[in-house]
């Protein structure tokens, strides 16, 4: 299995490069649009979910930090678990209504657990590739979106980095992932886990899809 969890890292890895040479890419053309500072922690509260190899690459990286620093970490994991759980309850109230489901979910504001007293990402080279994409023009679900700060004008044509298309990426190793581990439920790989649930869930049985 070590052999297979190396090279879906290698995968993911290079997915997570080409977020960040489109974002230098943008960054360069588009200085004054892209308004990524350091110190801008609005993409650290945004609600997002993680594909199974995401959640382990993270895990992974998670587990070789220091044993205080993932204490403190983990702690965290707890008021973002009840802060999700009030949403799903709000989200439960407009069953059947994704758009308004999708409103909700855009505006809401949960602290990442992986953000710490200093307001820094404590996985930063390793942040997900939601993170790393955030400040500027993405496609999800075949509708442009862009972070509220940037200064991109409304109306205007962007090169736009399509989040789509490596979603169907994550979604296809996953399926190995789950496939080599023997799952018993590969369709687990379309289901999205928290980084939250990520960080708390042993690697093991991330591995194998076993997540409550």
């Amino acid at each position: 299995m070590e052999a297979i969890l190396s090279s879906l890292f290698r995968d993911y890895e290079q997915l997570a490069a080409l977020a960040d040479r489109t974002f230098e890419v943008m960054q360069r053309d588009y200085g004054d649009s892209v308004r990524c500072r350091r110190g801008c922690t609005d993409c650290c509260y945004a609600v997002f979910g993680l594909f199974p190899v995401e959640a382990v690459y993270l895990k992974h990286r998670f587990d070789e930090l220091s044993g205080a620093v993932k204490e403190e970490i983990l702690l965290r994991t707890v008021q973002a678990d009840e802060d999700l759980q009030r949403l799903q309850e709000r989200l439960a109230r407009f069953d059947g209504d994704p758009r308004m489901q999708g409103h909700i979910i855009a505006r809401e504001r949960i602290r990442c657990p992986l953000l710490n007293a200093e307001e820094e990402c404590a996985l930063y080279p390793h942040r997900p590739i939601t993170c790393r994409v955030y400040g500027i023009p993405v496609a999800i679900h075949g509708q442009g979106r862009v972070c509220w700060k940037a200064g991109f004008e409304s109306g205007e044509a962007y090169p736009t980095f399509n989040l789509d298309a490596v979603y169907r990426k994550l979604y296809r190793l996953s399926q190995v992932l789950l496939e080599e581990a023997g799952a018993n439920d590969p369709e687990k790989a379309a289901l999205l886990l928290s980084v939250a649930k990520a960080l708390k869930t042993p690697l093991t049985d991330l591995v194998r899809g076993e997540w409550a």
